[in-house]
């Protein structure tokens, strides 16, 4: 499974990097392409109070023509095994000098691994779980460093496990803010409400970005602190430290 899990992802990868002439024809046609690759010790989840609970590998990538992106989203545990794979298609509905407002939607996949019992004897299989959820973004931005927002998710499980999922953000973005002439901070402190089906939950999050003016690398980390909640797993508190690699870009 491991070996099958990283062949397909270096295929994909070579589908969509091609060398030469080739990636200079697709870069015409797309206005931008640009993706960044993660290694954590702890996958954190697109909702922050999931986690993976182990090192996980991520890849986020961008597609965009005129207001439309397609963006993959998939994540895997070191050893290779596929954690999730989302595949949001995006459209920038307003763009204004000071708001913005986007709409999102995916399919996704969500894998577990189970035991069944197969001859007599136990035998562990990874399961996929498929989920459709959609999203609205508006966006005010104050200055050049300072926005605030909202965020919202509505998402919905088609087989065992949660069915119906709200996902409901306020959040604030501090970008560039420098330290010295080549090295800056992102910030971006959130409070947001979560259900699951019946049960629900109240969190604060901070996320987090230590980068260099120009350089492709970067640090972040999650800081995720549980308020109230019923949901499981009940952790108080989840964060995590990744050290990201940012490619790509346009032809504008």
């Amino acid at each position: 499974m491991r070996e099958t899990t990283i062949l397909l992802v270096m295929l994909f990868f070579l589908m969509v990097c091609p060398e030469g002439n080739a990636q200079e024809e697709d870069h015409k046609f797309l206005d931008d392409f640009r993706g960044m690759v993660s290694i954590t010790h702890n996958g954190i989840s697109l909702v922050p109070s999931f986690s993976l609970g182990e090192p996980a590998l991520l890849f986020d990538l961008k597609f965009t023509k005129g207001r439309f992106s397609f963006e993959p989203d998939m994540r895997f545990a070191l050893e290779g095994k596929p954690w999730s794979f989302l595949f949001w298609f995006r459209y920038k509905a307003v763009q204004k000098e000071r708001f913005s407002l986007d709409f999102g939607a995916h399919p996704g996949l969500n894998f577990r691994t189970v035991s069944v019992i197969r001859n007599g004897e136990s035998e562990e299989l990874l399961e996929a779980r498929r989920y459709l959820a959609a999203e609205i973004v508006p966006t005010y931005k104050i200055s050049e460093k300072v926005s605030i927002g909202m965020y919202y998710l509505r998402g919905q499980g088609f087989d065992e496990g949660v069915k119906t999922t709200n996902f409901l953000v306020l959040n604030s973005s501090f970008t560039n803010l420098y330290i010295t002439e080549k090295f800056y901070f992102d910030i971006s402190p959130q409070v947001y409400y979560l259900t699951t089906d019946d049960d629900r939950g109240y969190y604060v999050v901070g996320f987090i970005t230590f980068a260099k003016k120009d350089f492709p690398i970067s640090i972040s980390s999650i800081l995720n602190k549980a308020i109230d909640t019923e949901i499981e797993p009940e952790d108080d508190f989840t964060w995590n430290v990744s050290l990201n690699y940012c490619f790509g870009k346009s032809k504008k």
